[in-house]
């Protein structure tokens, strides 16, 4: 198992992701249909994105768990992507997703991070 490779800590902090992406979904103003749509793919994202990462938590080998830490960091990108539209095209205030978006993007730069290394010790 991996748990010296994926700290508590780490998944920890993915859950607080998710959380704080259930919170902001919570919060959208879903009168446009727009907003419902992209509101909802952010919120299987966000949330996908910890489940990847409790699974690599569980890898039973490198390869498994890079694919895991991969899998997290597809879904990492694609929150951002949702984040952007609601922000850019659908009204979102800017405030209301900057804290989550910069999150998002600390996030993918460990997930990557974490799939080089694992990789090069390979």
């Amino acid at each position: 198992m991996n748990q010296g490779r994926l700290p508590v800590e780490f998944r920890d902090r993915t859950k607080r992701f998710a959380s704080a992406i259930i919170r902001l979904f919570v919060a959208l103003p879903k009168g446009r249909e727009e907003v419902r749509i992209l509101g909802k793919q952010l919120l299987r994202a966000g949330t996908s994105m910890a489940g990847h990462i409790r699974e690599a938590y569980r890898a039973r080998s490198d390869a498994e768990f890079c694919s895991k830490l991969e899998g997290a960091l597809q879904e990492a990108d694609e929150s951002q992507l949702w984040l952007e539209l609601l922000r850019d095209d659908c009204g979102v205030r800017a405030e209301a997703v900057a804290a989550i978006h910069r999150e998002a993007e600390e996030l993918i730069a460990i997930l990557v991070t974490m799939v080089n290394r694992t990789k090069g010790k390979s």
